[in-house]
């Protein structure tokens, strides 16, 4: 079963909007993960790269 909705290219988003949306998405499931080790006692490394990524956009 093939998605009519994809037949039309120029009605998709641009790919630097789904990635930014992909990382948005990601981002937030990490947050949640993190809080749920920190809930359960566990420590919490934070990921310096993506903390420097995230200020430099």
């Amino acid at each position: 079963m093939k998605d009519p909705a994809l037949d039309d290219a120029d009605s998709l988003l641009p790919p630097e909007v789904i990635a930014q949306e992909i990382v948005e998405d990601l981002q937030a499931a990490l947050d949640e993960f993190a809080a749920i080790a920190e809930a359960l006692g566990g420590e919490v490394k934070p990921d310096t790269d993506a903390e420097t990524a995230a200020v430099e956009s």
